[in-house]
C-alpha cells in the first residue's frame, strides 16, 4: 500500500468499517465450517434441534458437516462480493437462531447471533456502496442547466 493510499485509507472511517466487517465475515464462517468437521472449537452436534433430524433423516454429524461446508461457501462469497455475501450470512444467521430457538436453551447465542447478523447486514449495505477496488463509486447525480 503505497503512502497516499494509506493516508486515504486512514482518512476514511467508512472505508475501514467496511474492510473490518468483510475480514470478520470471511474469516469467522470459514474457520467455523472448518471446525465442524474436527470440532476443536466446539461440540457442534448440541446445537442442531432435534427437530433437525427428524425432518432431514441425517444424522447429526452430517448435517452439521453439511452446515459447515457452507459456512465456508459463505465466507468465500463474502471475500469476493460482499454486498451479497453479507446478505448470505445475515439469512444463515437467522436460520441458526430458528434452529437454537426451536433447541430451547442457547438464547445466550441466539442473542450474540442476531448481533452478528446486524453486522453481516451492514456489511451488506457498505458493499453495495464500495466496489471491489474498495474505493467509493461515483455518485450518478444530475444537475439542472
Amino acid at each position: 500500500m503505497t503512502t497516499v493510499s494509506r493516508r486515504k485509507f486512514a482518512e476514511k472511517p467508512i472505508l475501514r468499517a467496511y474492510w473490518i466487517l468483510r475480514l470478520a465475515f470471511t474469516l469467522v464462517p470459514i474457520v467455523a465450517g472448518i471446525d465442524q468437521f474436527t470440532d476443536k472449537l466446539a461440540d457442534w452436534d448440541m446445537y442442531l434441534a432435534p427437530l433437525a433430524t427428524r425432518i432431514v433423516p441425517l444424522q447429526a454429524h452430517t448435517l452439521m458437516m453439511i452446515a459447515g461446508a457452507a459456512e465456508i461457501v459463505a465466507g468465500l462469497i463474502v471475500a469476493f462480493a460482499p454486498r451479497i455475501g453479507g446478505w448470505i450470512v445475515a439469512v444463515w444467521l437467522w436460520l441458526i437462531i430458528i434452529n437454537l430457538l426451536v433447541a430451547k436453551g442457547f438464547y445466550d447465542n441466539v442473542l450474540r447471533d442476531f448481533g452478528l447478523s446486524l453486522g453481516a447486514v451492514a456489511l451488506a449495505f457498505l458493499g453495495a456502496g464500495f466496489s471491489h477496488e474498495a474505493e467509493p463509486r461515483p455518485e450518478t447525480r444530475t444537475q439542472n442547466a
